[in-house]
């Protein structure tokens, strides 16, 4: 059975298959040791493929929900030396990756996998899956402000929007509040630059929900395996969405 070569190299846990195309592309890939450079190539189990002239190992795909901390890194390396989400997986043999990114402050839930197919699906623009996260604010934002997060807020040229938000409580004395906000998007620090946007800066921010994913049962630091019941959920709401 034949596949195209871009998902072949995404199954092997390198890197998703954008990337897979991008270094196809640039002539990074090699099948049966000739350089490659088109994205409708197929190959089969039978065909020897090197990516920057290292030999790819297939690997059975793995899929794991992290409560990350702050201070921490959402990618699988750093050139400052600072800790990385798969640090916290070195007892695996597969080389993960995660699900797009939390800023380096922020805490939560973020799914760490070496399945490209299934990272791409998860992060395709039209996937609307519900990302609920829990925020602590210098202020208290008013409601009318809180109500524009819905209309959407323009920030750096972009239209940040949240699909619900609710002021969960608040200190007058200390001057701070705690919210719930829900989005489908996943803009770079959208949270942080909407409230900035109306004069209330996160002092907390935390990923609390993924779809059908919760942070029940973990501490910070901690992972479990996700289920493959879970697995074929997430797949199949983002498929029924992306068709």
């Amino acid at each position: 059975m034949s596949e195209r070569l871009q998902k072949v190299i995404a199954k092997s846990g390198i890197t998703s298959r954008r990337k897979a195309e991008k270094l196809i592309e640039d002539g990074q890939v090699k099948v049966n040791g000739k350089v490659v450079t088109e994205l409708g190539v197929k190959v089969t189990n039978q065909d020897q493929i090197e990516v920057n002239n290292v030999p790819i190992e297939k690997e059975q795909p793995v899929y794991y929900l992290l409560y990350k901390p702050r201070g921490v890194i959402s990618s699988v390396s750093d050139d400052k030396g600072r800790k990385t989400v798969t640090d916290f997986f070195e007892e695996l043999d597969e080389r993960i990756f995660p699900v797009g990114r939390l800023d380096y402050d922020t805490s939560g839930l973020i799914i760490m996998t070496n399945d490209g197919d299934f990272m791409n699906l998860l992060l395709h623009p039209r996937y609307q899956m519900d990302k609920e996260y829990i925020v602590k604010t210098k202020g208290i934002p008013a409601k009318e402000n809180l109500q524009k997060f819905k209309k959407g807020i323009r920030s750096d040229g972009e239209l940040l929007k949240a699909k619900h938000v609710k002021t969960m409580s608040f200190d007058k004395k200390k001057q701070t509040a705690i919210l719930k906000i829900v989005l489908h998007q996943g803009k770079n620090r959208q949270i942080r630059r909407m409230f900035d946007a109306i004069g209330h800066p996160v002092m907390k921010l935390r990923r609390e929900r993924f779809g059908i994913l919760t942070l029940e049962g973990l501490q910070p630091g901690e992972h479990r395996k996700l289920t493959a019941h879970e697995v074929e959920q997430l797949k199949k709401h983002a498929n029924k969405i992306v068709k």
